[in-house]
């Protein structure tokens, strides 16, 4: 008897579109919401620079470069031109104040001066001429004075015999009234000789000292005209090194010219050139460091030149204990500028990424360091080594620091 075949429910050309039906279903929803939409850039990691994010001690700074000058220097300028004679020290030399370093000869100098010297004189032999005049005059009237005072001490005796006589009238009236005019009159001719000598002392003491006045500035003049004429012996104005010193026998040197200088040995400062954008940053005081043979020299800036050539000012820079033994003049040394105190902050070194980002994003290292992925970030100060990061990167996270040139605009940066 025929048996009923029942009907299977799963069989496998059904299990076959079902599961077919899945699979669709589930790379749809994959495609549609799970896929990785980012766009990617597969590179090799080795051909990278990773570096890790920070906690750390932060200071903000510039690199400049300063050269070594004398700390104080003073400039030999011919005060007198001339042509040079005798050059007595070479560049270099050690020198002590006053010592010679050349000779200069001035002819026609030397003939003013002669000239001049002996007007001088003249005038000075006037003016004691007049000198003595005066005293002769003084004399003078002295000895005239002396002879009324000896005619009224005769004349007062014979007044007084005269008077005795009139008394016992044995004289004329005449001759009594003879007698007592002559008297009054010395004594008035006294009177004004004496006032007269009064007004010529006051007079001769004017013109003394009057005198006195123009021989001193007749001597002051001789002494400028002598030493304008030793101003053609070149002498040191202080001690120290000569440097900057070129002259020959036989050169011309004309009045005002620069000869060399002085610079004083063992004492140096460092002038620097800043790019102008921080020369509202830059100030009297500000301090530099330089670190040789690992040890730290602390400078201050203490002048500040804001003239500005070529997009850059220069400033001075003084050592504020000691120097480095090993400096010399004209020697440049990399300083570091100070524009802050160290403070803690998160870190990243610098890269050639900055160039392309502006220090707006970063690529960070997935945990897996199988790939890198973009993040915004905001970075504040810099110095020649890192980055101070405010936002977007934690302490230990690894970044891509390198040139992100070949990366375009890509979201990912897949390893190979």
């Amino acid at each position: 008897m025929d048996r009923i075949i029942e009907k299977k429910k799963w069989t496998p050309k059904k299990i076959t579109v079902i599961s077919g039906s899945a699979i669709l279903m589930l790379c749809l929803i994959y495609l549609l919401f799970l896929r990785d939409k980012s766009s990617k850039v597969y590179v090799n990691r080795d051909q990278l620079t990773i570096a890790s994010v920070k906690q750390d001690k932060f200071q903000e700074f510039i690199p400049v470069d300063g050269i070594v000058l004398p700390k104080t220097t003073v400039y030999i300028d011919a005060i007198m031109g001339g042509n040079v004679q005798e050059v007595y020290v070479e560049d270099g030399a050690l020198l002590e104040k006053g010592d010679t370093i050349l000779k200069l000869v001035n002819t026609d100098l030397e003939l003013s001066y002669m000239e001049q010297e002996t007007r001088i004189f003249e005038a000075i032999n006037n003016l004691q001429n007049t000198k003595i005049g005066l005293e002769q005059s003084k004399y003078t009237r002295q000895s005239q004075i002396v002879d009324i005072q000896q005619g009224i001490e005769q004349l007062h005796s014979n007044f007084e015999r005269q008077c005795q006589l009139y008394a016992d009238s044995l004289i004329s009236d005449q001759d009594f009234e003879t007698a007592e005019r002559n008297y009054r009159f010395a004594r008035k001719q006294l009177d004004i000789s004496l006032k007269l000598q009064r007004l010529d002392s006051i007079s001769a003491h004017s013109r003394n000292k009057q005198i006195d006045m123009s021989m001193d500035r007749l001597y002051n003049n001789l002494d400028l005209l002598r030493k304008s004429l030793g101003n053609l012996y070149v002498k040191a104005p202080e001690a120290g090194k000569l440097s900057s010193f070129n002259i020959e026998v036989g050169q011309t040197a004309s009045t005002g010219v620069h000869l060399g200088q002085i610079d004083f040995p063992d004492d140096f400062k460092l002038r620097a050139n800043i790019d102008e954008r921080y020369i509202s940053r830059v100030s009297i005081g500000q301090e530099a460091e330089y670190e040789f043979n690992g040890k730290v020299y602390r400078l201050s800036i203490n002048k500040i030149y804001t003239d500005v050539t070529a997009g850059t000012f220069q400033v001075d820079l003084h050592f504020d204990i000691d120097y480095p033994p090993h400096i010399k003049r004209g020697q440049t040394l990399q300083l570091r500028l100070k524009f802050s105190g160290e403070t803690d902050a998160i870190i990243v070194r610098r890269g050639g990424f900055f160039q392309q980002t502006g220090g707006n994003w970063i690529y960070v290292l997935d945990p897996t360091e199988s790939f890198a992925t973009k993040r915004t970030i905001r970075i504040n100060r810099q110095n020649t080594v890192n980055y101070e990061v405010l936002e977007g990167l934690e302490p230990g996270e690894k970044v891509i620091i390198s040139s992100y040139d070949n990366f375009g605009d890509k979201d990912k940066v897949v390893f190979r």
